[in-house]
């Protein structure tokens, strides 16, 4: 619940910036996916959804809020109260939630109907594993993609990024995948 308000805050904040100064940009809502190794034992390939608002602040440079959320399950090693004890090792499955609100600059150029753009953005992470726990980190991504424009203020998005984060005191390295419809401004 606090993550959630913590977003909200930062994407009002962010309206509010945009308003001063970026004359244009776009905001975006779609599926992702996520895979994430959270624990030792494999990683885990979670879905959920991404949106992002950009403003413009120069024609090839604007500033990106990125807020996504991943749900699935993940194995985890340990023992339960009542689980063997001998020694031997045990795993178990939860559910965990994902969520990442980031911040930072993209880099683009319109060619044509097509729309390539880099970006670089830092935030916090929050994970809920269940009866595992939950923790908040800072991360960061890198990535990129693709906004191929279907009509004036219509396109769709393909976007991946590396994302990096730090859950119960290991770094995980992630991989988003985005699609889904941008509404230019």
């Amino acid at each position: 619940m606090r993550i959630t308000a913590i977003a909200v805050a930062f994407l009002l904040l962010a309206g509010a910036a945009s308003a001063q100064v970026p004359t244009s940009g776009n905001v975006f809502f779609g599926y992702s996916y996520y895979n994430t190794n959270l624990s030792s034992i494999d990683r885990a390939n979670t879905n959920g959804w991404d949106g992002s608002l950009e403003g413009k602040v120069f024609p090839h440079i604007g500033i990106v809020a990125d807020i996504s959320g991943h749900y699935g399950s993940q194995n985890f090693t340990g023992c339960a109260v009542g689980g063997s004890g001998g020694g031997g090792s045990c795993s178990f499955n939860e559910n965990v939630s994902v969520h990442n609100v980031l911040f930072g600059p993209r880099v683009s150029a319109s060619i044509g109907r097509i729309r390539p753009f880099a970006e670089v953005m830092i935030g916090v992470g929050h994970v809920n594993a269940g009866d595992f726990g939950s923790d908040t980190s800072f991360a960061s991504a890198i990535g990129g993609g693709i906004d191929y424009k279907l009509f004036k203020p219509i396109a769709w998005r393909f976007e991946g990024d590396y994302v990096h984060t730090s859950f119960f005191g290991a770094g995980q390295n992630n991989v988003q995948l985005s699609t889904g419809i941008v509404f230019r401004f």
